[in-house]
């Protein structure tokens, strides 16, 4: 596995350093669609991002955390876990270095699969993403397959310029804060 490839996170968002936490509020249709709160933090040899999003307004009401352990350089997947919050997760994903293999396990199936690369998971690709910097095109390898970031035009979201990326497959959009600390 080789990371050099990897765009390092840009000075100012070492997470190794200082914990870090944000509420995003989810909008549809610009109508209320839930919140999120993110809890970014060091724990030994990694960090680890916790993100609980509670649904609610024009969408049913339901909760999600989802737990990220990254690795503390390149903000690649180490462990990854999402649920309910109330009890074990209904999905987890471990990165094992050491024997070089990725275990999936959802309910009680589980596979593996050989570690090859480095890996991105859902969250870690967004906190990836926020030190991508000017780089016109990207890929990020998730467990699901390969993404390919797309660098756009600047905009600007709530008056505040940002990087604006597309991410593909899925269509997502994905808004950087341009100045430290690149907030999403």
């Amino acid at each position: 596995m080789n990371g050099a490839d990897l765009p390092r996170p840009p000075s100012g968002l070492d997470f190794r350093a200082q914990p870090e936490a944000f509420t995003l509020t989810l909008t549809l249709g610009g109508r209320y669609a839930g919140q999120q709160e993110w809890a970014v933090q060091p724990e030994r040899s990694a960090v680890v991002a916790r993100v609980q999003t509670d649904f609610g307004g024009v969408l049913p009401e339901l909760r999600r955390v989802q737990t990220s352990r990254l690795h503390p350089h390149l903000l690649t997947s180490l462990h990854y876990a999402e649920g309910d919050g109330r009890g074990k997760a209904s999905f987890e994903t471990t990165f094992d270095r050491k024997v070089g293999l990725i275990t999936l396990r959802q309910g009680k199936e589980e596979a593996t699969a050989p570690l090859t690369t480095e890996y991105h998971d859902p969250i870690s690709l967004l906190l990836w993403l926020r030190g991508l910097g000017d780089v016109d095109r990207a890929h990020a390898q998730l467990t699901g397959g390969r993404v390919l970031v797309q660098r756009l035009a600047d905009s600007e979201v709530g008056g505040v310029p940002a990087r604006a990326y597309f991410l593909r497959p899925g269509g997502a959009y994905v808004y950087v804060e341009q100045v430290p600390p690149h907030r999403l």
